[in-house]
């Protein structure tokens, strides 16, 4: 199954002149400093959040686009190797991208200036089928758990996301180590008085987990290490049906709800709610029309997901997020529906303000 791939989707809507002048604004773009980030970039994550995942190999500001669509958090994608065999992770792969405030350092601490954070993800269908993702890639636990570390302590970032699909969530030493990288950062954040979350982003059937997805999670647990958020992706099913999609939602949470409460049965099943996220991909999904997540499957989803109490509500991606290609599926750069621009990042970003408590 294609799942979030690495298509150079070209850029919409604002001209480079301007991006460049929304970055000076807030703060971004240009040459990066290399002093310390401000104390608020530590601040924990909300304990409900709308992040919508921002497409990092676009060129774009996530900054500015940020603002643009009215989100405080994102979900930047991707990290990988260059290539199979690397302990060094870079933005898409790229080497001219690395872990360092040259790479969307102003960015982030323009997102984190009001009030916002960026969840950085690893992995992805084109990392995940290319043995580039950093746990099937390196194969020295310390030297992954130090990856996971840089990003905390350059960034102030406070959760790392795993997107582990298709060949990886068959990787069984990668899963393995990724796991053990796992729990050996949420030690050092621990020693060192940092706040740091790890959630898995995996597939989905419209009725939960498949099994090797359960089977993560319960290495994760044989390891110790501790996952704060199990994201679904509630899309791209391939099993040749028409699909109500907010209802699926819905019986795909419901049935991760139940794999967890068999994972951690000490857990309280409100507190498993909340440590479920889903993401959507907005109008035609890869497989066609008859996955289409309309404009009222977001309302509906959002009110769901306030009832419910969950974590992490988001979709893929930020760049989707206009009607500017009717009838086109599974593009990078416009949801294939009539739709105006932003609707569903409106749609769930309230999300966050209307279940927090903090």
């Amino acid at each position: 199954m294609r799942r979030f791939g690495h298509l150079r989707a070209p850029l919409y809507g604002a001209t480079a002149t301007a991006l460049s002048a929304a970055l000076v604004a807030l703060g971004g773009g240009g040459a990066q400093a290399s002093s310390p980030l401000p104390a608020h970039a530590a601040k924990p994550m909300p304990a409900h959040v709308a992040a919508p995942y921002f497409e990092a190999w676009t060129g774009e500001s996530p900054a500015a686009l940020a603002a643009e669509s009215g989100n405080k958090y994102l979900t930047m994608a991707f990290l990988q190797t260059p290539a199979a065999g690397s302990c060094t992770a870079y933005w898409n792969g790229d080497s001219t991208q690395p872990i360092a405030r040259a790479s969307f350092g102003r960015d982030i601490a323009a997102i984190q200036a009001r009030g916002g954070n960026v969840i950085a993800s690893f992995g992805g269908y084109t990392a995940d089928t290319t043995g580039t993702e950093l746990a099937d890639s390196c194969t020295s636990v310390d030297a992954i758990a130090a990856v996971y570390e840089s990003l905390a302590t350059t960034y102030g970032i406070t959760r790392i996301d795993l997107d582990v699909e298709a060949d990886s969530i068959d990787n069984a030493a990668g899963i393995d180590r990724r796991n053990k990288a796992v729990a050996k950062a949420e030690r050092w954040a621990e020693r060192t008085g940092r706040s740091l979350q790890f959630s898995y982003t995996l597939p989905t059937t419209t009725t939960g987990l498949e099994a090797n997805g359960v089977a993560l999670l319960r290495n994760a647990v044989d390891n110790g290490a501790r996952v704060d958020v199990v994201n679904i992706m509630t899309f791209d099913y391939y099993d040749g049906a028409a699909h109500d999609m907010a209802a699926d939602t819905k019986t795909a949470a419901a049935g991760l709800h139940a794999q967890l409460a068999a994972l951690y049965p000490k857990t309280n099943p409100a507190k498993l709610w909340g440590r479920i996220g889903v993401t959507e991909m907005p109008g035609i999904d890869d497989y066609g029309p008859d996955e289409t997540f309309t404009t009222k499957n977001a309302v509906e989803v959002e009110k769901w997901a306030v009832a419910k109490g969950i974590d992490t509500l988001s979709f893929w991606a930020l760049q989707r997020d206009n009607g500017g290609c009717v009838g086109t599926g599974g593009s990078d750069s416009c949801s294939g529906i009539a739709q105006e621009t932003w609707y569903f990042s409106h749609a769930f970003e309230p999300f966050t303000h209307r279940v927090d408590t903090r």
